[in-house]
């Protein structure tokens, strides 16, 4: 098996990349698998090479060894920095958008909030998520299509003129169906998600140009052999996403496992902005036997908060001792 760790190089990982990566390591090694290192810098303006060796760094400091990728050019010639790989990315749009599964949508985020808002009734999520109310979408699959070979002939024009959207291009978004994907997350169980109510039309590539998340992890997950994802539960809606994803492309999906989140006294999940729980910090304080125990014990796989070894950890490793609801951390 194959698992992964994918982090986003904005910023000094905080503790809870690091417990995510731990027990992604754990999960992978414990299944005698390897583990990949792949770096996520898909947004230009945040994303910093700096930013990617120091997370290397971090995670060798740990003890937390990847067997490929990384920021260095890798012995089998994949790149496994997503900012190498965006021909990859736009291959796979390419060919969603000649099944007519894909349309421009020219909405601007205030667009989306001003239509939803005055939309009686219209999809929302409890946690703020706004569902796309489907504006510019195509009555059918063959006008998906068409519009998709204009726009490459440089010719399609704004579908609304009373869109904010003053530049006119148009992020690629993609048609999901009214159907529910049913999967088994290997830690919250049984999940049933409704694409066009819990999801909607949803964006492989912003008006911007940059690779929108669902479809290069999907890309990137696939092509690498990734058998199983390991990470925090705020991304367990999307795994249905991406399950819809892999079909319309011809993979097979890897499993997923979700983690509780570490949350502050507030509740709120811990960030990059917290900053006496970044590395720098924690490297600091601990060593890395020791901050690998102060993690160990918050995921309930020792009793104290004491140092463990990455190889006496793995001995003890079970995902049933980790809990489900979601962990306080104080700094």
């Amino acid at each position: 098996m194959t698992g992964r760790f994918a982090p986003s190089p904005t910023g000094r990982m905080h503790i809870g990349n690091i417990y995510s990566a731990l027990l992604s390591w754990l999960s992978a090694k414990g299944q005698g698998g390897e583990w990949i290192l792949r770096i996520e810098d898909l947004d230009p303006q945040r994303s910093r090479r700096e930013y990617a060796l120091q997370i290397e760094d971090d995670l060798r400091w740990l003890g937390l060894q990847w067997d490929r990728g990384g920021t260095a050019d890798s012995a089998d010639g994949v790149k496994y920095m997503q900012s190498c790989r965006t021909d990859i990315y736009a291959h796979y749009l390419n060919e969603l958008e000649s099944k007519g599964v894909t349309y421009p949508c020219y909405c601007t985020r205030a667009d989306i909030l001003a239509a939803v808002q005055a939309a009686s009734g219209a999809p929302h999520e409890s946690d703020g998520r706004i569902i796309y109310p489907g504006t510019c979408r195509p009555s059918t699959k063959g006008e998906a299509k068409m519009e998709q070979e204009t726009i490459a002939q440089g010719e399609i024009q704004k579908k609304k003129s009373t869109s904010g959207n003053s530049s006119g291009k148009a992020s690629t978004r993609l048609i999901v169906p009214d159907r529910t994907i049913h999967f088994i997350d290997r830690h919250y169980g049984p999940q049933a998600v409704n694409l066009a109510t819990h999801c909607g039309d949803f964006v492989l590539r912003r008006a911007d140009g940059a690779w929108a998340y669902q479809l290069a992890v999907v890309v990137d997950d696939a092509l690498m052999g990734v058998t199983e994802v390991v990470r925090g539960r705020d991304l367990l809606l999307s795994s249905a996403q991406q399950i819809y994803l892999y079909e319309l492309l011809g993979f097979p999906a890897p499993s997923f496992a979700h983690l509780p989140l570490l949350i502050n006294e507030q509740g709120q999940r811990l960030s990059k902005r917290d900053r006496s729980l970044d590395m720098q910090h924690l490297r600091s304080l601990y060593t890395p036997e020791q901050l690998i125990g102060i993690i160990a014990h918050a995921a309930h796989l020792i009793d104290r908060p004491e140092p463990i070894s990455l190889s006496e950890l793995l001995s003890l490793f079970s995902w049933s001792s980790i809990p489900t609801a979601d962990i306080l951390v104080r700094p």
